[in-house]
């Protein structure tokens, strides 16, 4: 079984190819603009190198966001595209939230799973999660001031690219693990979309606006 899963939804293109559940081949670049002109052609060069087509693949995961709002929607254009090409192509959406939490190693979830992911702004893209993973809050965007009071009283783990600067101040919490990854892991974003097709639930992919987009006048 090929699953291929890609994101644009931050400031890089990531690509990774899974046979079965193994990785085998990878994509990152770190960019700030041009992901689409880029996604496309890397992984037509992914699936040439490892002698495959695109009719032999089983499943497309794409991250949903949140993140650069033109990034979100070229990556699920694309993901969506390829469903519409292929009846028996299954297509599932994993949100950056999701591929952090299911991340976690056993020793290091908590009572309170919390993901925070940058905004590059004031406030924090954030959700929270308990120990199995079951939604506490819905996904969100809000000032640190207003995230801390629900972190309060609880064993804590903080994940993701936010949690550096999220932590710069003191919190008062009661933290077991802190993870400041410095961006989401394709690995881990291939792995959850296969492991909901394989438990039956792929979640065809929308985009997962947590805000307006900016527009401004060049």
């Amino acid at each position: 079984m090929y699953t291929l899963a890609f994101d644009t939804t931050a400031a890089c293109c990531s690509i990774a190819l899974l046979k079965d559940n193994k990785i085998s081949r990878t994509f990152k670049q770190e960019m700030d603009f041009g992901q689409a002109e880029v996604l496309l052609p890397e992984i037509s060069n992914i699936l040439n190198r490892e002698r495959i087509t695109f009719n032999d693949l089983n499943l497309v995961v794409v991250c949903t966001g949140p993140g650069s709002f033109t990034g979100v929607r070229s990556s699920i254009s694309a993901a969506r595209t390829f469903s519409l090409s292929r009846e028996n192509l299954t297509v599932t959406g994993v949100s950056a939230f999701e591929a952090y939490v299911h991340s976690l190693e056993a020793d290091e979830i908590a009572d309170i799973n919390a993901v925070i992911i940058e905004t590059k702004r004031e406030d924090f893209y954030f959700q929270l999660y308990d120990a199995s993973f079951h939604k506490i809050t819905e996904p969100s965007a809000d000032s640190r001031e207003n995230i801390i009071p629900l972190l309060r009283d609880k064993k804590i783990t903080l994940i993701g690219d936010g949690v550096e600067r999220f932590l710069s101040k003191p919190s008062g919490l009661s933290l077991h693990t802190i993870r400041m990854d410095t961006g989401l892991s394709i690995e881990h974003l291939a792995w959850c979309g296969l492991n909901k097709f394989l438990s039956g639930r792929p979640d065809f992919p929308k985009p997962l606006y947590l805000r307006a987009p900016d527009v401004c006048l060049k």
